[in-house]
């Protein structure tokens, strides 16, 4: 009996961590398009939540050809590539960007002005992946 409930615990902890990872991936689609909403932490998430609900949707994850790069480039590495910190430098500046202009109120503004400093703070100290070729040897 004792079996049969642990397997049973086992089997909804799984779903449960795939459910969350089916979230985040959710999430992080969704934030391709909205500003303000990260992308790339939800994604790192649920690859987090596959790696312990169900390895096939992490491996499908990881097969992704735009997404599966840059999770494993994090989860081998932790870094990220110089074209991604370049691009999500763009990215988060445009929206945060967008949002600043959107909004009425005067103190929403600064507010938002000092989040984007923040996040960009934190972003800008993520470790970048260094080409293995040398600049020189590339041109």
């Amino acid at each position: 009996m004792q079996r049969f409930e642990k397997r049973v615990s086992m089997t909804l902890r799984q779903a449960l961590w795939s459910v969350a990872g089916i979230s985040s991936v959710t999430l992080g689609i969704i934030g391709i398009f909205l500003p303000l909403l990260p992308t790339t932490p939800f994604l790192l998430l649920a690859s987090a939540c596959f790696l312990k609900g169900s390895p096939r949707l992490h491996q499908r994850l990881l097969a992704h050809p735009k997404l599966g790069p840059v999770i494993s480039t994090w989860e081998t590495e932790r870094a990220v590539s110089r074209a991604t910190r370049n691009k999500g430098m763009v990215f988060i500046l445009a929206s945060f960007l967008i949002s600043i202009i959107v909004v009425p109120l005067v103190w929403l503004k600064a507010a938002l002005f000092c989040l984007c400093g923040v996040v960009l703070g934190f972003f800008l100290r993520l470790p970048v992946k260094e080409s293995v070729a040398d600049k020189s040897e590339s041109h």
